[in-house]
């Protein structure tokens, strides 16, 4: 059974309309989210797949709808990955806490782009070269590799700025202070740049990396190129309410890239295996398919995938809470930067975080 064309022209056009009035809410209301606000903007978007999930099921078959939420929640866990990086990007250029909002939606957008042409090319490849998952799941296991057992040097290297970066820092007249979200200023009556534009060209990196792991890793689930972008889209949808929502928990989630480097793997061989199966190797009697290698199911990948990122998060928590029992608890101490306009709102008094980037960058 295949896809309704109507069901999918209309799936896209309403998740098309969700995004406009979404980004059209931040342009006109543009704020700090509270941790309730969040809460519920993350609980509507993960309702509203699960809701879509059970719409695909009635309108085709429990396999489309049991391969939308292995891809869904494959790519969510990816996003909260892509996550800690948003973090990095906002505390390296200090970015004000008011236009991180805005900044969120952009780098969605670029990320949904970027997966969209992705999504495109991956899916004519496939068709037309089956023997490339061999390539994606090594591309997979290696990438789980260097995910789980990462060393600080890779981490520090990932702090530095991006060659496009330094770029526009040399080719471009860029202020040393914000002005809000806009990328482009008045100062002294001559037009130039903001930091925000480094900011977004940062951001648009590391879409671009993302989406090199993230496709691979749900084309594995599925070949149908429009669940493959259904997924996507509902992941990214509440990333900037997670954001908010999150917050200082992301530093306590120490466990969560074995989570991901584990879903990455068990991925990367399911595609290995799945290409014994398609392709004939000459090497083996005569050029065969091996129809010994195990074919994963979508309903096995499903649990595999929930399970390993509730035992990372479960294990992250309970070492957090074990390490902050030992710690003792300072009387005062400096509120954490990002946090700090959002406590001196609540007791009226002035945010002493300076909003501009470091002369340094």
């Amino acid at each position: 059974m295949e896809l309704p064309l109507w069901f999918e022209v209309g799936s896209l056009v309403v998740l098309t309309l969700i995004l406009v009035a979404d980004l059209l809410l931040i342009i006109k209301r543009p704020h700090v989210p509270s941790t309730k606000e969040s809460t519920l903007w993350v609980v509507f978007y993960v309702a509203l797949a699960l809701v879509f999930a059970l719409i695909m099921l009635v309108v085709t078959d429990v396999d489309y709808a049991g391969q939308f939420v292995a891809g869904w929640l494959t790519e969510y866990s990816l996003s909260i990955d892509n996550l800690f990086v948003f973090v990095l990007i906002m505390s390296q250029f200090s970015v004000p806490r008011a236009a991180q909002q805005k900044v969120l939606m952009v780098g969605i957008i670029i990320a949904l782009i970027l997966r969209g042409i992705f999504i495109l090319l991956g899916a004519a490849i496939i068709e037309q070269f089956s023997w490339v998952f061999y390539l994606f799941g090594l591309f997979l296991i290696y990438t789980a590799w260097k995910q789980a057992f990462s060393s600080e040097d890779d981490e520090d290297e990932q702090k530095k700025e991006s060659f496009v970066v330094r770029l526009l820092r040399r080719r471009m007249s860029i202020s040393e202070e914000y002005d809000g979200a806009k990328v482009r200023t008045v100062i002294d009556g001559k037009k130039v740049f903001t930091p925000m534009i480094i900011v977004f060209a940062a951001l648009g990196m590391t879409d671009l990396l993302f989406a090199i792991d993230s496709i691979p890793a749900i084309f594995g689930i599925t070949q149908s190129a429009f669940i493959v972008f259904t997924a996507n889209i509902f992941a990214l949808m509440g990333l900037r309410q997670l954001y908010f929502l999150l917050g200082g928990l992301l530093d306590r989630l120490k466990y969560l890239h074995f989570g991901i480097a584990f879903i990455l793997a068990f991925i990367g061989v399911k595609l290995v295996l799945h290409a014994m199966h398609e392709n004939e190797l000459p090497f083996i009697n005569g050029g065969e398919h091996i129809e010994w290698a195990p074919e994963i199911s979508t309903w096995v990948s499903l649990g595999v995938i929930v399970a390993s990122m509730v035992v990372a998060t479960v294990a992250s928590l309970v070492a957090a809470r074990r390490e902050g029992l030992r710690e003792p608890v300072p009387a005062t101490g400096p509120t954490p930067v990002g946090h700090a306009e959002d406590v001196a709102a609540e007791q009226g008094t002035p945010s002493t975080v300076d909003p501009r980037p470091s002369r340094e960058d």
